[in-house]
């Protein structure tokens, strides 16, 4: 009896054909419904990006909270190098470097002590003079005032108003009210006086063990790069101190010329002030200095006190654009327009302390990479030659201005003596 129906051929069966229609794809090749499947990178690029982030804003936040101490350290760190050179000599005669560095340290509290001793009882007793002669200064300028103005005020007058005024009552008030943050800020800067003296202490004392150290991580040929550096460094930064106490000499000695002149009292601790203050505190030293020989000439009389303001004014106008650029150029050897411009650059970027240490700074930096500047010789060209006319040897001053008066050019030669031209002169 024959089948009636056809058994379907099994695919497994050799000899079977296969079902029509694609073939099914594996699972873990099958794409995923919805778009492509994340790289296995993408997560971790991610966390460390959210990472870098994390950790530069920690460092924002430090460095700002940091500040202050940066620049202490910065600020010991030069007067380290300022003070260095005493310390090693008295080291080369047998001390040891921390009793030379701590004898250094005492020398200048000493000095220091003692100045501002000599100005408070100074001050003092100039302040107790001017109240008590206070009310007759303010008589003397109330009767000019009257009778050059034809006006009538008094004193009395004066002091109702003045005790009444809503200006001096704020005054108080916000005075009363400062006190804590007055007291704040004298803590703070003792605090910044001692980190300051102790990090200068440890860069004196320690200064070889430092750079022992520090050269201890570089190559042999970066070692002498350091070394020279610092070499640079120390020299710069007393050339400056150097170019800065010359500077107080001279601002000292003018003011005690004038101050005798007008016969004000202390005039030769005045004069230290003046040139102390005036030269080591930038910025607003020249008007914290002007200030209390102008307030002691007022004692004595108030135009004498016009007179010093006036000196002041212009002896700082003569020490800015014709002493200190001279005389900063040759102790530390860098042009009058760079050291200008380093100043007002240090005083942009940290105030007054980067006004002190601008120009030391600037001229390590410049004595150093002029070592990896390669200089060639300049083309003769009338644009680089110097216009500065050679003066004549042995040719004296009379004979030079007569010459330009009768329109006579100088000899070709500058060995010449200039008797030529006297002989000529009598011939005619």
């Amino acid at each position: 009896m024959g089948q009636t129906g056809t058994v379907a051929a099994n695919d497994d069966e050799p000899g079977g054909a296969p079902e029509p229609g694609p073939r099914p794809v594996p699972a873990e090749r099958a794409p995923v419904r919805g778009g492509e499947r994340m790289p296995a990178w993408l997560p971790r690029a991610i966390a460390l990006v959210f990472a870098a982030y994390a950790v530069f804003l920690l460092a924002s936040w430090a460095f700002q909270q940091l500040t202050g101490l940066l620049i202490n350290i910065l600020i010991a760190f030069f007067l380290g190098l300022a003070i260095e050179p005493a310390v090693d000599r008295m080291a080369d005669r047998g001390m040891r470097r921390g009793l030379a560095t701590a004898l250094v340290f005492l020398g200048l509290v000493v000095a220091v002590a003692g100045f501002v001793t000599l100005l408070g009882s100074m001050l003092a007793g100039q302040i107790v003079t001017m109240v008590e002669n206070f009310p007759a200064y303010l008589d003397s300028v109330i009767r000019w005032s009257n009778k050059t103005f034809g006006t009538s005020v008094s004193r009395l007058e004066m002091q109702d108003s003045l005790l009444k005024s809503a200006w001096l009552q704020k005054y108080v008030q916000n005075s009363a009210g400062g006190v804590l943050d007055v007291s704040a800020q004298v803590i703070g800067g003792l605090f910044m006086t001692l980190t300051v003296a102790l990090f200068s202490f440890y860069f004196a004392a320690d200064g070889p063990r430092l750079r022992r150290a520090l050269c201890s991580m570089l190559p042999p040929a970066k070692q002498a790069e350091v070394l020279r550096a610092w070499d640079i460094a120390v020299a710069k930064t007393g050339g400056y101190l150097y170019s800065r106490g010359l500077m107080a000499l001279v601002s000292g000695g003018a003011h005690y010329v004038l101050l005798e002149i007008l016969g004000v009292p202390y005039a030769p601790a005045l004069a230290i002030w003046v040139g102390l203050v005036s030269q080591f505190i930038p910025a607003i030293g020249t008007y914290l200095a002007g200030a209390l020989p102008i307030l002691l000439a007022f004692t004595v009389n108030p135009w004498y006190a016009l007179w010093v303001l006036v000196f002041v004014v212009i002896y700082q106008q003569l020490e800015n654009y014709i002493l200190q650029p001279r005389i900063t150029a040759r102790t530390v050897d860098i042009h009058p327009a760079v050291a200008f411009g380093s100043v007002i650059g240090g005083a942009a970027l940290l105030g007054a302390v980067g006004a002190l240490i601008a120009i030391p700074a600037t001229a390590t930096l410049q004595a150093f990479l002029s070592a990896y500047v390669k200089r060639y010789d300049v083309t003769d060209h009338p644009r680089v030659r110097s216009r500065r006319p050679v003066r004549e040897r042995g040719a004296s001053t009379l004979s030079r201005v007569r010459r330009a008066l009768l329109g006579r050019r100088p000899p070709e030669s500058g060995d010449g003596d200039g008797d030529g031209d006297r002989d000529r002169d009598r011939d005619s």
